[in-house]
């Protein structure tokens, strides 16, 4: 069984959704969690019970990843809970879904600096503290859609390929003091980010998954907590498709 007992993580957007399921698997496990939320203090309030609920400590900490600062102040808050940071999740993400001929420059530049430098501010922050541990753990959250491209999403997938590239040049980069990034590859989840997903492509989607069925948090929390583990020791640069055969590359 998987034990993450005296670790710490952070998570971006870790109240609702994807982030709140890993927080909470965490907990269960037996880490103590930060977590940063945009904008909902209920939800970032619930989760955080949620996981002191469990026996661990939890921290929720208002922050917009896409500006240095804060991720920085996200990372700084973590240290002065914890004293360390052994896990880093991220989470954090968001959609402008359109086509190309019709999609605002603002919505481009809002999911490429949410999505993809978010994480990478994220990381630039944690990397000082886990090189002087020797030790550390980054999982990014990617999709299948930075897989194999979606349309009307040139946005999102784009965010979602370039956290592979990041992922791989990290785990290079960082591998020497024993941290490892690895990215977790979900299918299609049901939650508020695909809320708005047309039936239709929900429908298709399910239709050609060979497991036939979504992917759900509790797949993805599991994926996350074993590269998050000691038995996920020697593995890093890889990116694990949860997905139940939708991509197959």
């Amino acid at each position: 069984m998987i034990d993450l007992s005296g670790k710490t993580a952070v998570i971006t957007g870790g109240a609702r959704g994807i982030g709140r399921a890993i927080a909470l698997r965490f907990a269960e496990l037996g880490a103590d969690v930060a977590f940063s939320y945009r904008g909902n203090a209920e939800a970032a309030q619930a989760t955080a019970s949620e996981i002191q609920a469990l026996g661990r400590k939890a921290l929720s900490v208002q922050a917009d990843v896409t500006a240095p600062e804060s991720a920085k102040e996200l990372i700084d808050a973590a240290l002065g809970k914890f004293g360390k940071i052994d896990i880093l999740v991220n989470n954090a993400g968001i959609t402008r879904d359109d086509l190309i001929m019709r999609m605002k420059p603002e919505d481009w530049t809002d999911v490429i600096d949410t999505n993809l430098s978010g994480a990478f501010w994220t990381i630039k922050a944690a990397t000082r503290p886990m090189m002087k541990a020797r030790g550390g753990r980054i999982i990014n959250i990617t999709s299948v859609s930075g897989q194999a491209g979606q349309i009307g999403q040139t946005n999102y997938s784009s965010a979602k390929a370039g956290l592979i590239g990041l992922t791989k040049a990290t785990a290079r980069e960082l591998g020497s003091r024993n941290i490892t990034c690895n990215a977790v590859a979900p299918g299609f989840v049901l939650t508020d980010l695909t809320g708005d997903l047309p039936e239709a492509l929900l429908e298709e989607a399910k239709a050609r998954t060979p497991l036939g069925r979504f992917t759900s948090l509790e797949d993805v929390s599991a994926a996350v907590a074993f590269l998050a583990s000691d038995e996920a020791a020697f593995i890093t640069g890889q990116v694990l498709a949860v997905d139940g055969g939708l991509v197959m590359m």
